[in-house]
Order: C-alpha cells, then sequence, then structure tokens
C-alpha cells in the first residue's frame, strides 16, 4: 500500500527531520533556481534568531552558538546542497521551476511520483534544519552551511572564501548508503562538443520513422556508472550507425537531459527509400532482440520502437550526419578503468549524457570523473580529440573540479568508527566514491577534517529515486550522537 508523505510525516521519526524535509519537497528547487529555498532558509534563521547571512554567490550561512557546557569542543561546520536533479519521466506532466514534489510512502520507502524525489540532498538539508531547531540537543559551536548549485557546477563550493569559518570539523551529509563513511571522492570535468550541419528537404522516395528508445534505469553516472546499465546515447547511436547500410538519412535526434545523470530515454526521426522498409523493420527487430539479450539483467524494462510518422521539413546533410554518428559511436562511455587493488571502485569514466540536435547544432556533453587528475585530463582530450575529428567547431573543456583525498589517520572518523559501532554493533565501511563530493573542492579553502555519510537512497538523479526511512532514523541518531561527542578544542 501507498500513502502520502503530507499526511503522515507527523507520525515519523525523526519528527523534526521528517517536517524538514515535507517543507522541502514543496518548494522547487532544481539547480541554479534555488531562490525560493534560499528565502526559506533566511526565514527560517531569523525566525529562530540564529546569525545568519548569504554569501557572494548565494550560499546560506546560519551559526548556533553552542549548548552551556560544550563551548570547549572543536567547531562543526553541517554542510548540504541545497539543488536538486530535475529529472522525470516523459509521460509525467511536471515543472521543476513551479510545481511541488509529490512524496509517497511505499512500504519502507519514500519515493516520488514519476519525478526525483529530492532526497539528495534534501534529507541532508532537513538534518541540518533539525539540529538548528532543537532546543534539547547538546552539542558544541555549529556552523550550516547550505551550498547552491552542487549537481551542475559546485557553483556554491567554488564560491566559498577563507575566513567565513571557524570551525575545524566538516560533516558532509551527502552521501547515500547508510553504514558507510566517505572520506575521498573523484574529481571530474565537462566536454562540450557542438557540430554543425546543414539543413536539406528529404529526399523523394523515402519514409519517415520516430524511433525511441526507453524504460531505462539511468541514475548517478558516477554512483552507478558500474552497474552494467545501458546508456539511451550510445544504445541510439548504435542503431543508427546499423542503419547507414539502407542509405538512411538523419533528421533528429534527442537523448538525455542532465550531464549528471545516465541518460535513460532517446529518440530519433530517420528516414529510409521506401522499398527498403522491409529491411528497416528486420533490422529493427534484430536490434531489440539483440540489445534486450545483451541487456536482460540490468535493464529488464528497455523499451524499442519504431513506428511511422509525417516526412520532416530538413534532414541533416548526409556528411555531417555520418560524422555525428560515427563520433557518439566511437565516443567513450561507462567505466575506463578501475583502481589498481581496489577490488569493485572505479578509477576513471565518462557518461555520455546528453546528444541534441537543433537549428543546425548537434550539441554533445560528456561528463567525466577519474580519482586520478591526469587519467580525468587524459580521457577528456579522447573525447575532445573524437570530436574535433568529426570536424566540431565549438569543443569546450569546463568545470574541473578537485577530487578528495582520503586521510584514513582522520580524528572525526576514528570516532565516528566507535560511535557506530557502540550504537549499532557493527563495524561501518568506510569508502572512497565515484562520484563528486563538494569536500573536494571546499578542501582546497580550509584544512578541515572532513567526513561524508548519511542514509541509504538508491537510484538518485532518476525518477526511480526512494530513500530508506529506517536508514534515516539511524542516520539522525548517528549524526546526533557524533554532535554531543565532539572532540575538545586542543
Amino acid at each position: 500500500m501507498s500513502f502520502l508523505l503530507k499526511d503522515n510525516f507527523k507520525y515519523m521519526n525523526p519528527k523534526d527531520l521528517w517536517a524538514q524535509f515535507y517543507a522541502l519537497t514543496q518548494i522547487p528547487r532544481p539547480s541554479k533556481k534555488e531562490e525560493k529555498v534560499r528565502d526559506y532558509l533566511v526565514s527560517f534563521a531569523n525566525e529562530l534568531k540564529l546569525e545568519n547571512f548569504v554569501d557572494e554567490v548565494g550560499n546560506v550561512i546560519v551559526k548556533k552558538p553552542a549548548t552551556p557546557g560544550m563551548e570547549n569542543r572543536k567547531g562543526i561546520i553541517l554542510q548540504a546542497h541545497l539543488d536538486m536533479v530535475p529529472q522525470k519521466n516523459n509521460d509525467k506532466i511536471h515543472d521543476f521551476e513551479k510545481d511541488p514534489i509529490t512524496a509517497i510512502i511505499k512500504d519502507e520507502w519514500l519515493c516520488a511520483d514519476g519525478t526525483t524525489l529530492g532526497a539528495d540532498n534534501g534529507i541532508g538539508v532537513a538534518a541540518i534544519l533539525a539540529v538548528l531547531q532543537s532546543e534539547v540537543l547538546v552539542h558544541g559551536p555549529i556552523e550550516a552551511l547550505f551550498t547552491i548549485d552542487e549537481e551542475t557546477g559546485l557553483t556554491g563550493a567554488f564560491g566559498i572564501k577563507p575566513g567565513m569559518f571557524n570551525g575545524q570539523i566538516l560533516l558532509n551529509l551527502d552521501s547515500e548508503e547508510e553504514g558507510e563513511f566517505c572520506i575521498g571522492c573523484a574529481g571530474g570535468v565537462n566536454v562540450f562538443s557542438k557540430l554543425t550541419y546543414s539543413e536539406y528537404e528529404p529526399s523523394e522516395g523515402y519514409t519517415a520513422f520516430r524511433v525511441n528508445l526507453k524504460g531505462l534505469k539511468g541514475g548517478h553516472s558516477g554512483v552507478d556508472i558500474n552497474l552494467g546499465r545501458g546508456n539511451a546515447n550510445k544504445l541510439m547511436f548504435r542503431f543508427l550507425k546499423l542503419t547507414e547500410v539502407l542509405n538512411s538519412e538523419l533528421a533528429s535526434i534527442e537523448g538525455g537531459t542532465l550531464m549528471n545523470a545516465i541518460p535513460r530515454e532517446a529518440m530519433a526521426v530517420v528516414l529510409i527509400p521506401a522499398e527498403k522498409e522491409p529491411e528497416f523493420m528486420y533490422l529493427a527487430k534484430s536490434f531489440e532482440r539483440n540489445i534486450k539479450n545483451e541487456l536482460s539483467v540490468t535493464e529488464p524494462d528497455i523499451s524499442f520502437t519504431v513506428s511511422p510518422c509525417d516526412l520532416p521539413d530538413s534532414i541533416i546533410d548526409g556528411e555531417s550526419a555520418k560524422q555525428i554518428i560515427n563520433a557518439v559511436y566511437v565516443c567513450p562511455n561507462a567505466v575506463l578503468r578501475m583502481i589498481d587493488g581496489v577490488p569493485g571502485l572505479v578509477e576513471t569514466s565518462d557518461n555520455l549524457a546528453i546528444v541534441k540536435s537543433a537549428d543546425g547544432i548537434v550539441e554533445v556533453v560528456c561528463s567525466v570523473r577519474s580519482s586520478v587528475s591526469s587519467a580525468k585530463d587524459d580521457l577528456a582530450m579522447i573525447i575532445s580529440s573524437v570530436f574535433g575529428l568529426a570536424e566540431a567547431e565549438d569543443i569546450k573543456i569546463t568545470g574541473n573540479y578537485p577530487g578528495w583525498k582520503p586521510n584514513t589517520n582522520s580524528e572525526i572518523l576514528n570516532l565516528m568508527k566507535d560511535l557506530y559501532k557502540k550504537m549499532f554493533g557493527e563495524d561501518p565501511a568506510v569508502k572512497v566514491i565515484h562520484a563528486g563530493l563538494e569536500c573536494g573542492v571546499l578542501g582546497a579553502a580550509y584544512d578541515w577534517d572532513m567526513i561524508s555519510f548519511g542514509p541509504t537512497i538508491v537510484s538518485p538523479h532518476s525518477p526511480d529515486e526512494k530513500v530508506n526511512i529506517e536508514s534515516v532514523e539511524k542516520f539522525w541518531y548517528l549524526l546526533t550522537d557524533v554532535l554531543e561527542n565532539v572532540p575538545l578544542m586542543e
């Protein structure tokens, strides 16, 4: 059975956290559009009479004094990001800049109705607000840092200036597996390529078909990149490459919407000589059978359909179409290398995130990640070379952000390991993840002792996103226990 969060959050524990998370679901906050949630936080802090300010780039900083007797503890910075990934199913009508998120309780999970939930990183934000609001929690000096635009550029983290904070320990509340402590992450960079084309009228005697690929799981382009999931862009261009033997013409292509999400859907309009329609349909059926067989375990719901459609007004010129298809077809994608000596941990990857044609331009966006800076730069150059050979006129490598080097001797790590074992009777896992965390950027401005942790969130960056309700309660109890046991100042 399913229940709406709005009717039940008052009965869930921890009550203040869930109340704050419900409030966040009612405030649109896609990346780069955080004005409304920022206003909410400032009003919230003012009502509590807590010192607060908004910095030059739009981050919100709130400071709460230590509870009596805890003034001699090291200062804690609680950090989470305000923005969420705006992903929805194609058949879902939802405006992420205006509409609230419908959160639904299904068994032990909280999910959304055809959209991303915003648990990434709304649960972290809600937890910090609950700490700031509490009159009973015991803690040392707290500085809350709510950053903007984490998902599409780490703009908020890059905007942090030295001298803004007094604390020594940063708790990043943006990890997605309860029982795991993250002490390092990959860095990343984005590659944007634009290929121009001329538009011509369709050839006589051709029939148009709309090709749709959907039903893929998608997911986080760092966390989920090693799961073997299908990339809608790679699969679509594999099919387009096959149709070249039929003298096909390409009218348009559109796949993926966000650079940090594995593309779940792609659509193309293809023209085929009318007399070759039977061959085309056979090829399409054969392709559908092959990909369903190849991805039967990881993508059981994959859907590939071909249907006749009206002739478009124009097509992409033949030479440009060939170059575009070849370039995307061979572009590196998914895991390129694993970390030596660390089973199961990705070192370097690429997500072929967006391919879209419009007005004489095909735009391709790739998201490169690596825990090795030189490997990251090398892969970005490989991708730019691929599209350079396709005569792309505009190639940009931008958004470079650093990784976070692990510190296994961290004081806060050792404290939290002990607290977790005492509280839950088992050792937590200590990991380095193949995703970008703001800790890498923030650590360049401050010499903080840092750790990242959070509840269990599955399929972030996709409409399948859901958070385990019980794990949120465990996350909260650990967080409050850490605050109560922060080390003394030296």
